[in-house]
């Protein structure tokens, strides 16, 4: 059996920010990434991918070259976990030993959970800009749109970023405005929750911007089906259970999302599916070597690469502490931020924590449309993510 000191599973943001901080820290650290994937993408991107700012292809960077010096990569899938013997099965068939577990292997996204979407999703009008294969057809069908309605969907449960089914809407309306064909075009924005956004500050500047854009929210609309063969999207109301068509010409579909199969199955998993870790301290509840962070963990708060920017060195300081059999100090407050985009020239920075009261960085309200916030999504984070926090410095 391999065995390894640190045996981090998943090379996504949270699996390369960790690995590089505790690198940092300790480079003598015997350190094992097991990641599947060639490729490793700045996902926020895609939003502005699906608005025609970017290509897919400007979202990516190879896995291989953001793995730090001196961490071993398996390419492997985790299959399943043995927590109590300290080891994990790979798909490959491997079984891999560890003295301390993390776990980061991100969110599942269920296309098969929408009757109709895996087949459709690319074409006739269905897109989404949750897979690199689909976001390019967001753009194709936003600008070849002239008439008719364009709907936009928000699913039950937890999504990454849950500002972003908004944002994507946002762009396209400002899209067919700048077009002139935005009179021709009815805008709806369909989700399961009640509001708009979860934090009353932000919540109150976006239910403005989709007024004053003329974007009609249709809330406890949880999308269960899609036709596109007669271009029908279907609801059912999470209120009253009724089923609601509604017609569509073009529809960007958020589809359902959960923790990964393998580790809702797992014994690390607690309510939910999710990794089951103390909040403030990131430690498993149950295994004192096994820690998690990221969109599996069971953290309460929205699951975006800005709160795992503050969740990794939490992490890193309290596993560090643990293997010198020393208590957890470190305590991550449930930050996290999204950055909502309103158009091609604004966007809400809205950053909170655990408690929902916002936790701003700039010394202005960042509950308003700003430019300049705009200019930090589509450039400044960017290269902060790329150059500072995959290499463990920020």
């Amino acid at each position: 059996m391999d065995h390894h000191q640190i045996v981090i599973v998943g090379g996504g943001t949270a699996g390369i920010t960790v690995a590089a901080r505790l690198r940092n820290a300790d480079p003598s650290l015997d350190i094992v990434i097991i990641e599947p994937s060639e490729k490793h993408y700045y996902q926020p991107l895609w939003t502005l991918v699906g608005g025609g700012m970017f290509k897919p292809e400007e979202s990516g960077r190879d896995e291989a070259e953001l793995i730090p010096y001196g961490v071993k990569w398996i390419q492997d899938r985790v299959d399943s976990f043995s927590p109590d013997a300290n080891s994990l099965s790979t798909r490959g068939g491997e079984t891999i030993g560890y003295d301390y577990l993390i776990v980061a292997p991100g969110i599942q996204i269920n296309w098969d959970q929408v009757k109709g979407l895996k087949e459709s999703v690319g074409k006739d009008g269905v897109c989404s800009n949750y897979s690199i294969d689909t976001v390019a057809s967001t753009w194709k069908f936003i600008s070849e749109l002239k008439e008719g309605v364009a709907l936009f969907t928000q699913p039950a449960g937890a999504v990454k970023c849950g500002g972003a089914p908004q944002k994507i809407c946002y762009l396209a309306e400002d899209h067919f405005r700048r077009s002139g064909v935005r009179n021709n075009i009815e805008v709806i924005f369909t989700l399961a929750g009640p509001r708009l956004f979860a934090v009353d500050k932000y919540r109150e500047v976006l239910e403005k911007v989709a007024s004053r854009k003329g974007v009609e929210p249709r809330f406890r609309h949880n999308l269960v089906e899609v036709r596109a063969e007669c271009k029908e999207a279907i609801y059912r109301h999470m209120d009253t259970d009724e089923e609601i068509v509604i017609k569509y010409d073009m529809i960007h579909v958020t589809p359902p999302m959960s923790a990964p199969d393998f580790i809702s199955q797992s014994e690390l998993a607690g309510e939910g599916g999710w990794v089951d870790v103390d909040k403030h301290s990131l430690q498993h509840t149950r295994f004192a070597n096994v820690f998690a962070l990221g969109d599996a963990s069971s953290l309460p708060t929205s699951k975006t690469g800005a709160a795992i920017r503050k969740q990794a060195p939490v992490l890193v300081e309290n596993l560090l502490a643990v293997m010198k059999q020393e208590p957890c100090r470190a305590s991550y407050d449930g930050y996290t931020s999204c950055p909502v985009v309103t158009g091609y020239d604004s966007l809400v920075l809205a950053e909170f924590d655990y408690s929902g009261q916002p936790a701003e960085t700039f010394p202005f309200d960042q509950a308003r449309e700003r430019f300049s916030m705009f200019l930090l999504k589509k450039f400044g984070l960017p290269a902060l993510y790329w150059h500072g926090m995959l290499r463990g410095r920020v």
